[in-house]
């Protein structure tokens, strides 16, 4: 089968390579030609753009690159009607997705949406359009069918595929992890940024600001794959260092974590890392933001997925060194700690054991077969 996949994110990069791990074991030629990153190309097959390339964050940012997003567009559609692929995987990615999604169902391609857009966030507008172009929705957040059903959309929940990438990672030596890495014997406060410059610059300036409270802590920046080690250079000294595709050891020797919004803040509670969520963008885009999302108590997916407040959220202006030093110093130890970690424990159980990326393909296969 050829399959088509498009990711436009470093977590979609994640999870479209552990999907094509589990196509492969269940098609005996399969052939991808995708948009995404180093993981699914590590995969095999075609990668056509990095998503590095694609990723414009905040309503501002869009709207300076939208020449470019329109002729990525452009030139996926012609590259999708060269390859003539039986299916069409897209994976969240909304903006770009659901015209691509149109575009293909109109030519007579298959779609399956796999990772569902935060339509219940935001543009739920937009679940028309996933009636009208998409043959399958796999979602991997429980309240997610449930949203889906209420629009009359045929959904199918696979469970979380974070579980999937967790379970395979293999016991460490936190001491070997480092002075492999050249850490000192500290413990860790992991720093998890983000994955675009700009958001970097700005969420490091504020989680190291809280850095002469915690000396007795050493701070490791868990750099993207995205952006350069040169690029983390100006932020690194005796007691700030960093590390480069490690996230997942990191976190799993790190005693608290600093967070930037968005699926880094689930990964850090499946690792059962106690953390506080930070989130802050510009003024301008924030007022947009907070007028366009509706009906939303909390921007974490961790908060969101319990429907309740499980881990502190710093947003905009509360994301300030006071606000960060208290909430810190009160998940280092004590009583919000220990049930924070049980509520972990939780949230876990909620999100449906192991096998996404299993479930998807055999979703996604049987479909073919129709």
């Amino acid at each position: 089968m050829k399959y088509y996949i498009i990711s436009g994110e470093a977590s979609g990069d994640l999870h479209g390579s552990n999907l094509m791990k589990a196509l492969m074991q269940k098609d005996s030629h399969p052939e991808f030609r995708f948009w995404g990153g180093d993981l699914m190309q590590k995969m095999g097959g075609t990668l056509v753009k990095h998503y590095k390339d694609l990723a414009f964050m905040g309503f501002l940012e869009v709207a300076k690159n939208i020449s470019t997003i329109l002729k990525n567009i452009t030139f996926c559609k012609k590259d999708i009607l060269n390859y003539k692929p039986d299916v069409l995987i897209l994976v969240d990615y909304p903006g770009f997705n659901l015209r691509i999604a149109e575009y293909a169902k109109k030519q007579g391609i298959k779609v399956i949406y796999y990772i569902s857009p935060q339509l219940w966030a935001w543009k739920e507008g937009r679940v028309e359009k996933i009636k009208k172009y998409v043959d399958e929705m796999l979602v991997i957040l429980p309240f997610e069918k449930e949203f889906y059903q209420k629009h009359s959309v045929h959904t199918h929940f696979v469970g979380h595929p974070l579980l999937d990438a967790i379970s395979d990672i293999k016991q460490i030596d936190c001491e070997q992890f480092k002075q492999e890495n050249s850490l000192n014997k500290k413990e860790i406060i992991a720093l998890l940024p983000g994955s675009r410059e700009q958001e970097v610059k700005k969420m490091l300036e504020i989680m190291l600001s809280v850095r002469p409270h915690f000396k007795d802590f050493q701070f490791v920046i868990a750099g993207a794959p995205s952006l350069t080690k040169e690029f983390y250079q100006n932020f690194v000294d005796d007691d700030v260092h960093f590390v480069s595709n490690k996230t997942y050891n990191l976190l799993r020797c790190s005693s608290a974590a600093l967070v930037t919004s968005g699926t880094a803040t689930l990964e850090t509670a499946l690792l059962n890392v106690p953390e506080i969520v930070c989130y802050k963008t510009s003024s301008v885009s924030y007022e947009i933001g907070k007028r366009v999302v509706k009906n939303l108590k909390y921007i974490s997916l961790v908060n969101l997925i319990m429907d309740k407040e499980i881990v502190t959220e710093l947003i905009q202006n509360q994301l300030n060194t006071q606000n960060l030093v208290s909430n810190l110093k009160e998940i280092l130890k004590g009583k919000k700690r220990e049930k924070m970690l049980k509520d972990f424990a939780e949230l876990r159980q909620k999100l449906g054991g192991k096998g996404a990326s299993e479930n998807a393909a055999e979703i996604i296969i049987k479909t073919l077969k129709m």
